[in-house]
């Protein structure tokens, strides 16, 4: 990887998360840490950049990335959301989970399922990604680390960094990182369907 970032987890260096934010705006590439794990994102929009993340995942024409937000604020612009359901994520974010919603008619297509028209959204609770998004004004394109052929999860840098080589152009290392997958809720309907049960606690949504 051309650039390595050592950021403290809980009080992130500023001059840092410029460098990252600039080294995203321009193209790049970036592994990063989440309440989740260390994922992989580009800036909103990077088409390149996100071919370059679907082919280091080897992802199939039906997965599409998430997109990271730092909070609710510009939700309209990304998703197409009713009052109550608005209310729901509010009540739920931050936190470990990814919420299948409605994309918004003026999205670009290749930030959503072409097919089911939705996106995926995330809104970590973390300190170090709630900092970058802050610094980057704006959300991120971004989907899990799991890397074909690698059976084992990437929780240290040093591992991530010895198996992606310069196919990244900046790894935000904040040491070990414990992975657990989201839980993936669908809003898109009437009621909260449970996609997957994961660190997100989906106890809530099962009386909804």
């Amino acid at each position: 990887m051309r650039h390595w970032f050592v950021v403290h987890p809980d009080n992130p260096q500023a001059r840092l998360l410029r460098q990252a934010a600039s080294i995203i705006e321009n193209g790049g590439i970036v592994v990063y840490p989440t309440d989740s794990g260390y994922a992989i994102g580009c800036g909103l929009g990077q088409k390149e950049a996100v071919g370059r993340i679907r082919k280091i995942r080897q992802m199939q024409h039906h997965q599409y990335m998430s997109l990271v937000c730092r909070d609710l604020s510009n939700l309209g612009e990304y998703a197409s959301v009713t009052t109550p359901i608005f209310r729901l994520l509010k009540a739920f974010t931050p936190g470990a989970y990814t919420f299948i919603l409605k994309a918004s008619p003026e999205l670009p297509r290749m930030m959503y399922h072409p097919k089911r028209k939705t996106l995926g959204l995330r809104i970590p609770n973390h300190s170090v990604t709630c900092a970058l998004l802050e610094t980057l004004e704006g959300p991120i394109m971004s989907t899990t680390l799991k890397l074909p052929g690698v059976e084992y999860s990437l929780s240290e840098p040093q591992a991530i960094a010895d198996i992606l080589g310069h196919q990244v152009d900046l790894i935000i290392d904040v040491g070990h990182c414990d992975v657990e997958p989201t839980s993936v809720i669908d809003l898109t309907q009437d009621f909260p369907k449970i996609i997957r049960e994961g660190k997100g606690d989906c106890k809530p949504f099962r009386s909804l």
